[in-house]
């Protein structure tokens, strides 16, 4: 028996001409799950609230205070949180969902070779670039809304003189810099990690992997929230260059 690794998804079964990878299936029940859940707490929700809404309400109120110290007002706060919470969750639970135990038992059989049906999201660059683009387009966004568009294109295209047109060009390829280092760095970590446990677990099923397991939970952790907050950061960057121009 040999250890297989593909960088790329694997297709398990094709809709028609559309391959369905074995990520975007995993996305797939990461997604469910999330909306289940959310409409199950939504419909019980509860005026005094007590133990798991409890610790849920907690969990909220001090990533909002987290979210309020960063942004420094109110109203921008309760307008970004939404999303950038809701960015940090789906990562953090597409994350852990790779340590439900059995995932690497499923696979199925393609001409020789065994794929698993089920891999991590956030180990396919695919997806962690779309999330990506979704936190660029959402800082552009803020941006033209602060400035209007014409002044947030004026950071980037600015004729005036020769220094500021250096400096436009080079804002502009920073902003675009951005969707590199945020998407190399989630599907980086997680897919290195994804790596080291499958090769542990492969030459040491028992006990030896247990610490890099541990490891890789606190890795899922950091991931997940380095990847908002740092999108978090670049809405507020827009926010504060729009206003100093």
């Amino acid at each position: 028996m040999k250890l297989d690794i593909s960088l790329s998804p694997e297709a398990v079964f094709h809709l028609g001409s559309l391959p369905i990878t074995n990520s975007f299936l995993l996305m797939i029940f990461v997604t469910l799950f999330l909306i289940v859940g959310a409409i199950w707490l939504s419909r019980n929700v509860k005026l005094a609230p007590k133990g798991f809404q409890n610790a849920v309400e907690l969990i909220f109120e001090g990533a909002l205070d987290f979210v309020d110290t960063i942004m420094n007002d109110k109203d921008k706060t309760r307008k970004v949180f939404p999303f950038v919470f809701s960015l940090f969750i789906y990562i953090l639970v597409a994350n852990l969902v790779n340590f439900i135990p059995g995932q690497a038992a499923l696979t199925i059989n393609e001409g020789g070779k065994f794929v698993p049906v089920l891999r991590g999201v956030m180990a396919d660059y695919g997806m962690v670039l779309v999330l990506t683009i979704i936190s660029f387009v959402t800082v552009q966004v803020v941006g033209i809304m602060s400035f209007g568009p014409f002044g947030h294109l004026g950071k980037f295209i600015n004729f005036s003189n020769p220094m500021n047109f250096f400096v436009g060009i080079l804002e502009l390829v920073g902003e675009f810099a951005k969707i590199l280092s945020l998407s190399f760095r989630l599907f980086g970590n997680i897919f290195a990690g994804e790596v080291l446990l499958s090769v542990f677990l492969f030459l040491f099923p028992f006990i030896l992997p247990l610490p890099f397991m541990v490891l890789e939970l606190g890795t899922a952790l950091i991931q997940a929230f380095v990847f908002s907050v740092l999108t978090l950061v670049f809405i507020k960057m827009a926010g504060e260059k729009a206003e100093g121009h």
